[in-house]
């Protein structure tokens, strides 16, 4: 088996400057193969908040952790009120001209793949195809117990059903679906159970906060960047390691990393180039260049 480059290695050098061309990112991605990793600043165009952006929602929300969700019924309840609130925001929600323009790029064999940081399956409703989601997706929800998955409209429509005349207002929707949500609207809500083996917990399929991406998801990752010839990293912030290690990964390689982000990410150091431009305008750019 292939040992994986160390993730302790790091670039000494100065990133190189951020600009608003496109130019390097065009030619990279007119030659092919190159494989995307998008974060929330994609989706941001689309209603949906990011974290970490100028408002993003860490400056303001301490998002659920996995210790928490189960280790505490009263965890459960806070998130499954407020996500229930939540989803309807994120089910509302539709692709953006930049999800639409990745799909499209792939379409015409510019980009190899997607991985994707995001849980709102903006990409796949925009016609992406070969959709690594790294964080997993709201729109599933799996028991811990015994591991069964089933469709969020199934937990909405129960949940609705035990909650009749829940109807709290949410001030602020955050990227994984959760809302600011007033404590007395918290406490009457009603969870439900598993409804295959009728006591499980429930949960979101997605990875929260201090819960590990699953190792087979990570592989698959590596080896997509593996048969990538570039890495483009479209509005992620890269704080957590669980998308900077492609980064890093990717560079370690000698594979060029386009970051195209409004603002300073964690990776710059490791970029070929760096683009601050919003992600709609440069990716319809781009479709436009390579059209």
């Amino acid at each position: 088996m292939r040992t994986r480059p160390t993730l302790s290695w790091a670039f000494t050098g100065e990133p190189p400057p951020r600009t608003t061309s496109l130019d390097e990112v065009a030619e990279c991605v007119a030659r092919g193969g190159a494989l995307v990793l998008s974060g929330a600043g994609l989706s941001t165009e689309s209603g949906i908040p990011d974290y970490r952006g100028a408002g993003g929602s860490l400056r303001r929300h301490t998002p659920m952790t996995f210790d928490e969700f189960t280790g505490s019924v009263e965890g459960r309840r806070r998130y499954w009120a407020r996500s229930h609130l939540g989803w309807r925001t994120i089910a509302r929600a539709h692709p953006n001209d930049g999800h639409r323009a990745v799909a499209e790029l792939q379409e015409r064999g510019h980009f190899s793949g997607i991985i994707t940081q995001n849980v709102d399956g903006l990409h796949q409703a925009a016609g992406a195809r070969d959709v690594v989601e790294l964080h997993g997706s709201l729109d599933r929800v799996i028991c811990l117990d015994c591991r069964r998955t089933s469709p969020r409209e199934e937990l909405d429509r129960r949940l609705r059903a035990a909650n009749p005349e829940f109807g709290g207002e949410a001030t602020r929707i955050n990227p994984d679906g959760d809302v600011e949500l007033a404590e007395e609207d918290v406490r009457g809500f009603q969870l439900v159970d598993c409804a295959d083996c009728a006591t499980g917990v429930l949960k979101p399929d997605v990875v929260f906060f201090g819960e590990n991406v699953p190792k087979p998801r990570v592989e698959r990752c590596y080896r997509m960047v593996d048969a990538a010839t570039a890495l483009v990293v479209l509005g992620s912030s890269l704080t957590v390691m669980s998308g900077l290690r492609f980064v890093r990964y990717a560079a370690k390689a000698g594979k060029p990393v386009h970051i195209v982000n409004l603002g300073r990410t964690r990776g710059d150091q490791y970029s070929t180039v760096r683009v601050d431009l919003p992600l709609g305008q440069a990716l319809t750019e781009l479709l436009t260049r390579l059209g």
